[in-house]
């Protein structure tokens, strides 16, 4: 076989590898990947099923008995909305009312329970816009 055309043999054969392991990579990304769900979406979801949470933590619901957390996570937008949560593991530094979180766990007896250590706190952002000027 003329050497020019193994070479092109095996770039054609290099690229059809390269395509398929992008393709292989993006479907990963995207097919691991779960939307965030707000409490009002929870209200009615069936238990047995690991959701992510998010939300604001209501002012004045924390409440810590031993190594357990309860407190309230509303809506961000309709803070009328909410569910209650307990949660036992790493509580980040910012965490307080007021406070926008991602939490995964599940759904029982109405209540969501996060799972250990998968608490984040979202800070405010320096770049948003001052409410009241």
């Amino acid at each position: 076989m003329d050497p020019q055309r193994k070479r092109k043999i095996r770039l054609v054969v290099a690229l059809g590898v390269a395509v398929l392991l992008a393709v292989a990579l993006v479907y990963t990304s995207f097919s691991a990947s779960t939307e965030a769900k707000e409490p009002s979406q929870l209200l009615t979801a069936s238990p047995g099923h690991s959701y992510e949470l998010t939300g604001k933590v209501v002012r004045g619901s924390i409440r810590e008995r031993g190594t357990r957390m309860r407190f309230r996570v509303a809506d961000r937008d309709n803070p009328t909305a909410s569910i209650p949560v307990t949660y036992a593991g790493t509580v980040p530094d910012p965490f307080r009312g007021g406070r926008e979180i991602v939490l995964t766990g599940e759904v029982s007896h109405g209540t969501f329970v996060g799972q250990r250590d998968t608490l984040v706190t979202k800070c405010p952002s320096k770049f948003a816009e001052a409410k009241n000027q």
